[in-house]
């Protein structure tokens, strides 16, 4: 089948493309507001996008409270999102006015980042503290700005707990990694295999 995205007759119950961009990792962002409120929300669009420097990006769908703290406070931390996290992710995505801490929705442990000022999740397997970059409206091919926000950020500071490591490397096995595939669904990480890159 083929179908143009403009008329989007799919013909589906659901709209197929967050099945088809998919794995997706999730970030889950906490933030501080200008108050000294906290936040913490998952974001499904969420990916890395280089290494050199160490750089990350989300998408939010909408002016949200993270949008609004990242803008008062140019910081953010990026939680790593493990199975037995995801209930408590979760409850952290329920609608909630500003200021109420979806930390504590979700009974998770706050913790202050070391080098910005914004929360992370302490039950968390790693964090990465994150400095925002940019904050850019992206343009449809009519030049008009989407009704999407992204914000990137460069990574100046990683935790990681003693218990995902093995043998040196951080055990994805061990962790096991929630990901966004599409409708309402999920998908863990537990098995991992290699592919050795092809020589020129």
């Amino acid at each position: 089948m083929f179908y143009d995205t403009a008329g989007n007759a799919h013909g589906m119950k659901h709209d197929p493309f967050k099945a088809i961009v998919s794995p997706r990792p999730i970030g889950w962002i906490g933030s501080k507001g200008a108050d000294g409120s906290h936040n913490l929300a998952p974001y499904s669009f969420f990916n890395a996008i280089s290494d050199h420097p160490k750089m990350v990006m989300f998408s939010s769908s909408g002016r949200k409270d993270t949008l609004r703290n990242c803008t008062e406070t140019g910081c953010f931390t990026a939680n790593f999102v493990s199975a037995d996290l995801g209930e408590a992710m979760n409850r952290s995505s329920a609608p909630a006015a500003y200021g109420v801490s979806e930390f504590e929705l979700a009974g998770l442990t706050p913790m202050p980042g070391r080098l910005v000022d914004a929360p992370y999740v302490d039950e968390a397997y790693a964090t990465l503290e994150c400095r925002v970059t940019e904050i850019i409206l992206p343009k449809t091919l009519s030049g008009e700005a989407s009704e999407n926000i992204v914000v990137f950020g460069e990574v100046v500071g990683i935790h990681i707990a003693e218990s995902a490591m093995k043998d040196g490397r951080f055990d994805v096995t061990l962790v096991q990694p929630l990901s966004r595939l599409g409708y309402l669904d999920y998908a863990t990480v537990t098995e991992v295999f290699q592919m050795v890159r092809p020589k020129a």
